[in-house]
């Protein structure tokens, strides 16, 4: 063999493993949900988005690994413990539930939430400006914005005097402050509520179909992850149904239902994706303050007004960022 033949191969043996160990050198982010892949796909290129302005992009210089919980709160540890072995360098969690189960599955990997349940209540951070910790993240508006949901359904429904509330039982952390704030606006609008529960899809067929005999002209459905993995066959329900609603979730219209008033979630995951970045740049969640999301957005369904008999009034129209015709 000749001696420049011998170094040619000799450089390119040396080279196999350098490009194997730049190929392991990438790092990895957990993006860790307890929602299901397909309805979660805005939610995933918005928190991309993010990675992209801090100078990420996947597959290039960054790699993820997805983990969805698709509404089971019980597989929720063993995924966290998973990432957590997989030694992933972030671990990004958009709903309330994977956020808290992260937090309890380590206390060295940094966690980036966008959620919106407080995360000083829940446990997740010290403070909003010192967050301490492994924990940091992207919280944004839910829970006050439910009597506005109420509000929004009765200009809708004037005449109406009596309105249904859904919760969620198993999620008393969101449920209990919901009740309480929208009882408040009941109060003020001079309003009648029943306060209806669903932990499973068995029960949420059950109130739609007893609905009517309640004697309720419309429903709010409260914010909570059960509700958000379902938003479309919740949407499916009122439409089958003929049940005027309002969600958070834009997806509920998307399917049928009358209305959806919430925060711009994408909006939240965008920003959760800067801070995975920034982290991954070298700084501290500890030192990166709570970002709080105030951007909210309006779709209107007008075909299901229609199909309903109602007639959304102008000033409403007037301020959707999307209505459906």
């Amino acid at each position: 063999m000749k001696r420049r033949e011998f170094i040619t191969l000799l450089g390119s043996a040396a080279a196999l493993p350098h490009a194997a160990r730049a190929q392991q050198q990438r790092p990895v982010i957990g993006y860790f949900s307890t929602e299901s892949p397909d309805p979660s796909q805005d939610r995933m290129r918005a928190f991309r988005e993010g990675l992209g302005e801090a100078s990420y992009v996947e597959g290039q210089n960054v790699l993820i690994e997805y983990r969805f919980g698709k509404g089971q709160a019980d597989v929720l540890p063993a995924m966290a413990a998973d990432l957590v072995a997989r030694g992933v360098k972030v671990i990004a969690t958009p709903t309330t539930p994977s956020a808290l189960a992260a937090k309890r599955a380590t206390t060295t990997i940094p966690i980036v939430f966008a959620i919106g349940s407080d995360p000083v209540q829940l446990g997740l951070v010290h403070s909003l400006n010192r967050p301490g910790g492994n924990v940091t993240g992207v919280a944004f508006l839910t829970v006050e914005l439910a009597p506005k949901l109420l509000e929004m359904l009765h200009d809708v429904i004037p005449t109406a005097t009596s309105f249904a509330l859904l919760v969620n039982p198993a999620n008393p952390s969101i449920a209990e402050p919901v009740v309480s704030n929208v009882q408040a606006a009941v109060r003020t609008l001079g309003l009648e509520l029943r306060v209806l529960q669903a932990s499973t899809e068995h029960e949420l067929d059950a109130i739609f179909m007893l609905l009517k005999q309640h004697g309720v002209a419309g429903l709010v459905i409260g914010p909570d992850p059960f509700f958000s993995t379902r938003s479309e066959a919740l949407g499916e329900l009122t439409r089958r149904y003929k049940v005027p609603a309002i969600f958070e979730r834009r997806e509920l219209v998307l399917s049928g239902g009358l209305m959806s008033y919430g925060a711009s979630i994408t909006e939240a995951d965008r920003l959760a994706g800067i801070y995975a970045g920034r982290i991954l740049n070298g700084e501290k969640p500890s030192e990166l303050p709570v970002q709080q999301s105030t951007k909210v957005e309006l779709v209107v369904n007008l075909k299901t007004a229609r199909s309903l008999g109602l007639t959304v009034p102008l000033p409403l129209l007037a301020r959707a960022d999307e209505v459906i015709e």
